[in-house]
């Protein structure tokens, strides 16, 4: 009877405790799933706000510009007649299509006018005209902005003044109709060609509705073929509002100056798609981790603190026994008194893995480095039954891990691939990177693709998640080994070293001791640097007894202790100063920066890889003199 009952209570407790965790981790996902729709939501309307505002302020700053420099061109002019003795202002009104020109003399008032009311009237004495009294003193010009006018507030004018060589000023004003046929091209230009994101657009309308400028092409029709409708007295300037356009849910924000209306508009698909993405990767992440939790959790119940407690109190104990220092006071059965012993003896024993897990840090970094170097080749000769050529290869790590690499591998029968590579910042996230980029380069190259192909389609992949903006220099060769055709590639990485066998020509500059010199090609960008780049291919055929050595910036950036520079020239003069094996060419260079390097610690990974062309044993390719180690 005993045993029956403890049973039940097993299972009680098991289907209780699966209950409450099952509520927990659903208000959990929807307290989680709430918060980041809502916090992504603001952030959309935020960041959609901002962008929208931005480009109305461009475009009113452009039309503001371009208004006030008509107006003062036209104010000029009107002076210009006026110093030469030009009196009839209703001429030059009429001849320049001008709403009002007032002269006013040195002590502000209007000497003369087009409007007879206007003449004796003190420019000081209205709020408006107020403004132009500037032009009494040191200014020289003024312009007003676009606004009713003080004495009929149904008309909006713009004036502009220029100063007169007699101590007056000149006041010209425009009309609404011929001040916005004056600017109507400058409007028109300033929208053409700019975007509101990815997708959206300006547009611009008068003051009656009508399309002033639009790149989907509706100039001259009214606002409302676009699906926008300006209602000013419910909707302020600078509020944004959503509606359809051109039959897409789009996000839009209107400003009015120099009397146009400036609408930015930007299609909801775009200023949503983040927080969708996000919502989206949250939601199904946290589905994913919170099943496998809860699921983990309750097979670990049943297991382990049900079916398995006296055997887990056993285990802790053996283990354990002897080191209880903070008690734990459970003591409700029997089970759990036995669990809080060993509970208490296993926090002690965690207490100890947390002191000693600093002291592990040093080793566990040791073991990352012994995984990263036994990623790359590492036995030499590579290919004892390859008779064709020689290589060796070498990396330095700055620290216990790196970024730099370097790769050889047959594409094909007699195809061998060989690259070096350097990827951007140091440590753990650099290796990361570099064994993505490793992996990804090596998968393409075997697939038989053209070497350009294989950068071109490996720069897409690598820009896929790249939040950190890492990025890869890399140059790739493929050595043909019946012919010494180098079909190579450049990604924004040091130029290499080639080594011609056969002899320079008398007064070459590449004279004895000089055969090594620099493959002159123009690079291509950086692997993940952007998306959509295309690579070029480039050609180099090697004769028996060529060489070609890769090396990494950390070569030629290496500094000493007075901070200068190793050097393209050092690193040319070291490789050319006798006739050397790969390994002793790779040996010759390190040995040299560490000469020149002495006591200054190292920056950057040092990586290189050389490669001797020795044929296939027959005959030599003809080839012309420029196709031969074209350098």
């Amino acid at each position: 009877m005993h045993n029956k009952d403890k049973k039940k209570s097993r299972r009680r407790i098991t289907r209780l405790l699966g209950q409450w965790l099952l509520l927990c981790v659903c208000i959990a996902l929807i307290c989680t799933w709430l918060f980041v729709y809502f916090l992504q939501n603001w952030l959309s309307d935020r960041e959609t706000q901002t962008l929208l505002s931005i480009n109305i302020s461009d475009v009113t700053a452009d039309i503001s510009d371009a208004s006030d420099e008509n107006l003062l061109a036209l104010t000029h002019t009107v002076a210009d007649l006026l110093e030469a003795g030009e009196t009839d202002l209703d001429a030059i009104a009429e001849a320049y299509s001008i709403a009002e020109i007032n002269v006013v003399n040195r002590d502000g008032v209007i000497t003369a006018s087009t409007y007879a009311s206007f003449l004796g009237y003190q420019m000081a004495d209205g709020a408006q005209s107020g403004e132009f009294c500037v032009l009494l003193g040191d200014a020289e010009e003024y312009v007003q902005s676009y606004q009713p006018i003080s004495y009929d507030e149904s008309i909006s004018r713009k004036y502009a003044g220029v100063s007169l060589s007699d101590g007056g000023f000149v006041q010209v004003g425009y009309d609404a109709e011929e001040f916005q046929k004056d600017i109507d091209a400058q409007v028109i230009g300033a929208t053409r060609n700019r975007h509101v994101g990815q997708s959206g657009y300006v547009l611009i309308s008068d003051a009656s509705g009508v399309i002033v400028s639009d790149r989907n092409g509706g100039e001259g029709q009214d606002l409302s073929v676009t699906g926008i409708t300006l209602d000013t007295d419910d909707l302020q300037a600078g509020e944004m509002f959503r509606t359809e356009v051109y039959g897409e849910s789009c996000f839009c924000m209107y400003d009015e100056t120099e009397g146009y209306y400036i609408i930015s508009v930007l299609p909801a698909s775009e200023a949503l798609a983040s927080r969708n993405t996000a919502v989206a990767t949250t939601v199904a992440m946290e589905l994913i981790v919170f099943a496998c939790e809860f699921l983990l959790i309750c097979f670990l119940m049943w297991q382990l603190v049900v079916k398995n407690i006296y055997k887990i109190n056993d285990s802790l104990s053996e283990i354990t026994a002897g080191h209880l220092d903070v008690k734990v006071d459970v003591c409700t059965n029997r089970e759990f008194t036995a669990l809080s012993q060993d509970i208490n003896a296993t926090v002690d024993t965690l207490k100890r893995y947390i002191a000693e897990t600093a002291a592990r840090m040093d080793q566990e970094l040791a073991y990352a480095k012994e995984i990263q170097y036994a990623s790359l080749p590492g036995i030499f000769p590579p290919y004892t039954d390859c008779v064709q050529f020689d290589l060796f290869a070498s990396m330095h790590t700055a620290r216990e891990v790196g970024g730099d690499f370097y790769d050889f591998y047959f594409v094909g029968e007699d195809r061998l691939a060989f690259l070096v590579a350097d990827v951007s910042g140091k440590g753990i996230p650099a290796a990361m990177f570099m064994m993505r980029a490793k992996t990804l380069i090596k998968g393409l190259a075997e697939s038989g693709m053209e070497v350009n192909e294989v950068f071109t389609r490996a720069n897409t992949r690598l820009c896929e998640n790249n939040e950190a903006n890492m990025f890869v220099t890399a140059w790739l060769g493929v050595l043909h080994l019946k012919t010494g055709l180098v079909e190579y590639v450049n990604a924004g990485h040091n130029p290499p070293l080639v080594h011609c066998a056969e002899p320079q020509p008398a007064g070459s500059q590449n004279g004895k001791g000089q055969a090594f010199r620099y493959l002159k090609s123009r690079p291509g960008f950086v692997l993940a640097g952007m998306e959509g780049i295309r690579y070029r291919k480039n050609e180099l055929r090697l004769s028996p007894g060529d060489t070609v050595f890769l090396y990494t910036d950390g070569i030629t950036e290496a500094t000493d202790e007075q901070m200068r520079l190793y050097g393209e020239e050092r690193l040319r003069s070291v490789v050319n100063s006798s006739r050397m094996t790969p390994e002793e060419l790779c040996a010759a260079v390190k040995a040299d920066v560490d000469t020149f390097v002495g006591g200054a610690p190292q920056f950057d990974d040092i990586t290189m890889l050389a490669l001797t062309y020795k044929g296939d044993g027959a005959e030599p390719h003809e080839q012309s003199e420029d196709a031969a180690c074209a350098l």
